[in-house]
């Protein structure tokens, strides 16, 4: 499916996109646990929700998957990367305060950004190192929540919380990376395959000894949200195809959140406070300079035939 965009601002349709899915997922994430289906097992309806969309594009590419060892090295590092941080989140939320774990791990693309920078040489404008800067102050701010409860008297979230920023700030690394070596299908197929591969640790990390609500509220609701996650991921690795990693992470990181933000207050009546209140001013104008950004194209995409974008 082609979005119709000019070659040279594909990133930038695919970027919004992810963000749109993103917020609205993030505004609406919390209901299945809230109906007594637990996170873990959001987990299992997240991986299986990634195929549809995985069929999809893997159709659209004549059903060739790129079996070369690097492809399959690039894909599987993707996945892994981002699902084992998914297990790792699960392991510190049980262990620490969320409203500390959580501005942690918003920093992720703090390392995407040192990564591109130093390892595939990228580099960015005025205005997109301003994005960036402001989008990395704005991404704490919509975590941090003072007074929420206390830390604990031990820090085992700690590490792993780090874990998963590490995690995750070289998963969007490798999308990157990966998409200089394979199709952006190819490496979704690979990222679905990674997300089921662990699956059964979720399932297994699931506290059978409560009450699992089975109806339509846990699971159904589950499905139909954890999609739009699904799609988002879709449209980042496309994202990251056409444009520089060090201005889609942050714009995807930052943008998401101000998407749920805005969402939440118009839809769920939760009105943010002063903090929460800066963090979207900040991410709305760090989103607004990677958008206008001139130098945000990946010159690498542009010399090669571009895959179908979404």
């Amino acid at each position: 499916m082609s979005t119709g965009a000019p070659a040279g601002r594909g990133w930038l349709v695919n970027a919004l996109v992810t963000v749109v899915l993103w917020g609205v997922w993030g505004a609406f994430s919390g209901l299945s646990p809230q109906r007594g289906f637990p996170e873990t097992l959001v987990y299992v309806v997240w991986a299986l929700t990634m195929v549809p969309p995985a069929l999809v594009v893997l159709k659209q590419a004549g059903w060739q998957l790129d079996r070369s060892p690097r492809a399959i090295g690039y894909g599987l590092a993707v996945g892994l990367l981002g699902a084992g941080g998914q297990m790792l989140l699960f392991y510190a939320v049980a262990r620490g305060p969320a409203y500390l774990i959580f501005p942690i791990i918003s920093l992720s693309p703090v390392v995407t950004i040192a990564l591109s920078f130093l390892l595939m040489g990228e580099r960015t404008g005025r205005l997109g190192a301003l994005g960036i800067v402001l989008a990395l102050l704005a991404l704490p701010t919509f975590d941090f929540a003072p007074g929420a409860g206390g830390a604990g008297a031990s820090a085992a979230w700690l590490l792993p919380a780090v874990a998963v920023m590490l995690c995750w700030g070289v998963q969007a690394y490798f999308m990157k990376a990966a998409n200089h070596v394979t199709s952006a299908e190819s490496i979704f197929v690979y990222m679905t395959l990674s997300g089921l591969a662990l699956a059964p640790v979720a399932w297994a990390m699931t506290d059978t000894s409560r009450a699992i609500n089975w109806g339509l509220d846990g699971p159904g609701l589950a499905a139909a949200i954890q999609l739009l996650n699904a799609i988002g991921a879709l449209t980042l690795v496309f994202a990251f195809r056409y444009g520089k990693a060090i201005i889609v992470a942050p714009l995807a990181n930052a943008g998401a959140p101000l998407a749920t933000a805005l969402i939440s207050l118009a839809v769920l009546h939760v009105v943010p406070g002063p903090l929460k209140t800066l963090g979207i001013v900040l991410a709305l104008t760090a989103s607004l300079l990677l958008a206008i950004e001139p130098d945000a194209t990946d010159p690498e995409s542009e010399a090669e035939p571009a895959p179908a974008t979404i």
